[in-house]
């Protein structure tokens, strides 16, 4: 039997390293265990991109600000670079530049601004169908493949989290752990099994209509040109509800959906970042099963390509990797739940953890452990 511990978490993804950080920095003794060897989940197929601008209003875009914080303090300490900073969101129609204009009225525009074309050149090396562009100082691009990794790794070595791979928890009740390396006893538990619904609480994930999501990515080689800032584009503003919500989005969806049946329909919108190496990292399309399949389709590959296209307005440069992702997926921002005391089961369902685990945590930390208000300024 292994004792001793404060915090015991099941997850190493970015949500389970995130409420390890946030009890090992109030000097909690923490273990987190993961059934597999290293990290392999959403949290290394993702882009990277610890988006605060465009995120849903209130605790959400709060946790987003928060989280990119922190991926600033840990980057420096754990050695992840950050290799992009802000962000370009493209309007390729009027009612995209509507929209963006009216979130510059908002208290979520804070470090934005909006560029017509013509001063977009710095953002933007190529273009071909834009009007102009929001751009954003606040949000921040990291490579996740190599991420996790680090940041699990400066954990251990900085504040002696404890870590144990190739193990699987097969019950988890007050106070303990069975796991398929024998009992783990800690004060306080916290369950972020990512899209895993059926393993632990399985009835809370029903309850909470949580399904699946499946999207493709793709690594295009260096095109000649750097951005230094990801770039976004018109239909990623239907899909983030920080834009989405705003009354001035409804015109935007009806001409997408007469122009842009297909991509809407296979959940698509343009995120491109850019690797150290030049590569660019552009995605994605959404699919929703509770079991989605294992293949990608080469025509929803074409309808990411076919947005990079307008954008840019240039052919994409050849693929040089493909890949599948997947994560809970369901409405609402996050699934938080106490399944027994002292307990919580955590699990963000919108695909944005990379964006807003670390403020997430420390919220669920501070109440798992009743903690004063305030206890992580």
């Amino acid at each position: 039997m292994k004792q001793g511990f404060d915090l015991a978490i099941v997850g190493a993804g970015i949500v389970g390293l995130a409420h390890a950080l946030a009890a090992a920095r109030l000097g909690k003794r923490v273990v987190v265990v993961d059934r597999d060897a290293q990290a392999n989940g959403a949290s290394v197929r993702n882009f990277g991109f610890v988006t605060v601008t465009g995120q849903e209003r209130g605790a959400v875009w709060s946790h987003a600000r928060r989280s990119a914080e922190i991926w600033r303090e840990v980057g420096d300490a754990a050695g992840v670079d950050v290799l992009q900073r802000g962000l370009t969101m493209i309007a390729r129609r009027p009612e995209a530049e509507a929209v963006l204009k009216a979130f510059l009225e908002t208290e979520m525009a804070e470090g934005c601004a909006w560029r017509d074309v013509d001063a977009l050149g710095d953002r933007l090396p190529t273009r071909g169908q834009v009007r102009g562009g929001l751009t954003s100082s606040v949000d921040l691009r990291v490579e996740s493949r190599t991420a996790i990794p680090r940041v699990a790794a400066w954990l251990e070595a900085a504040h002696g989290v404890t870590f144990l791979r190739g193990v699987s928890v097969r019950g988890v009740e007050t106070g303990r752990l069975e796991t398929s390396a024998g009992v783990i006893a800690a004060e306080a538990i916290v369950v972020c099994p990512g899209d895993d619904l059926a393993t632990l609480f399985p009835d809370s994930f029903a309850r909470a209509g949580v399904t699946r999501c499946k999207l493709q990515m793709l690594r295009l080689a260096d095109p000649g040109w750097r951005l230094p800032a990801p770039v976004m584009s018109d239909l990623g503003l239907v899909r983030y509800l920080g834009y989405a919500a705003l009354p001035e989005a409804q015109a935007l969806r009806a001409r997408l959906e007469a122009e842009q049946p297909a991509h809407l329909e296979h959940g698509v919108h343009l995120i491109v970042v850019q690797s150290a190496d030049g590569s660019l990292v552009v995605g994605d399309s959404h699919h929703y099963a509770p079991t989605p399949d294992p293949f990608a389709r080469d025509d929803v590959d074409a309808l990411i390509l076919d947005e990079f296209a307008q954008v840019f307005g240039q052919a994409p440069p050849p693929v040089t990797e493909r890949w599948i992702g997947t994560y809970a997926s369901a409405s609402g921002h996050s699934l938080v739940e106490t399944p027994a005391p002292g307990v919580r089961l955590v699990v963000v369902t919108g695909g944005t953890g990379a964006s807003t685990a670390f403020g997430l945590a420390e919220t669920v930390v501070a109440d798992l452990l009743d903690l004063p208000q305030g206890a992580f300024a």
